[in-house]
């Protein structure tokens, strides 16, 4: 597994300045923090919109305060591998995450994603263990990572433990659009992965909010994924500061 130093650089993939991943030692960035040793979660934006000049758009709004430019499902579907090229064209310093939510012919869908720039794509923790296995692949002969998220897995603490073994990067929680609009949150299943100790940060995804942004940090969120929040606001660039402040102060 190719590892990201944690001083800015980046040691296999030229085209990154940005760093984010080192195994064992799971995202600290104490250079941003005002406390000496203290972690500080990663920020990452989820481009969910579906016009491709409108992703362009917020993600030129946002990029100064965020780490990853996730480009969403949503927006994956509409602009494909397009989107992806064009982002790392014009943000050659930030992680790209595409997020494919891969569910079969892991390596086969995955492999266009990083040759196309990506540092990190998704695959679904329901699918075949060999599908994870596959993106895993695909990430390694390209010097970049993969995350399994765990969207409708029943037993998260399993499979967390095996793709962590297969080689997967980052752990995904997320609760997913049609499950917050009947309440639900990700922070139990995001407090309960961060006691399993396992050597791969975690991602929380679902509903994140400038409100809810050091709520997430203590309950183990390597990586805050915000969308929602950044859609609906007035001020784009400004929530996306505010989340930043909140988690460089937590």
């Amino acid at each position: 597994m190719a590892t990201r130093p944690l001083d800015g650089t980046h040691s296999v993939r030229k085209k990154r300045s940005i760093s984010i991943i080192h195994r064992g030692n799971v995202l600290h960035k104490s250079e941003k923090s005002t406390v000496p040793g203290k972690r500080t979660p990663l920020i990452q934006a989820a481009l969910d919109l579906l016009d491709f000049h409108d992703t362009l758009t917020l993600a030129t709004e946002v990029a100064p305060y965020v780490d990853i430019l996730e480009i969403g499902t949503p927006c994956i579907k509409c602009n494909g591998i397009t989107v992806v090229s064009e982002l790392r064209k014009r943000f050659p310093d930030k992680v790209i995450l595409a997020d494919l939510k891969t569910m079969d012919a892991g390596e086969y869908e995955a492999t266009p994603f990083y040759a196309a720039g990506a540092d990190i794509c998704t695959v679904l923790g329901v699918s075949a263990p060999a599908t994870i296995a596959g993106v895993v692949a695909a990430a390694k002969a390209h010097d970049a990572e993969a995350q399994v998220d765990l969207i409708q897995v029943a037993d998260k603490a399993a499979r967390a433990r095996a793709s962590v073994k297969s080689g997967v990067a980052i752990i995904g929680i997320h609760t997913g659009l049609d499950a917050q609009a009947i309440g639900e949150a990700p922070f139990s299943d995001l407090r309960h992965m961060a006691s399993l100790g396992l050597a791969a940060p975690i991602s929380v995804a679902g509903g994140i909010e400038p409100a809810t942004v050091t709520q997430a940090i203590a309950a183990g969120a390597d990586i805050i994924v915000v969308g929602a929040a950044l859609h609906g606001a007035s001020s784009r660039a400004a929530v996306a500061r505010e989340i930043r402040r909140l988690a460089d102060g937590a």
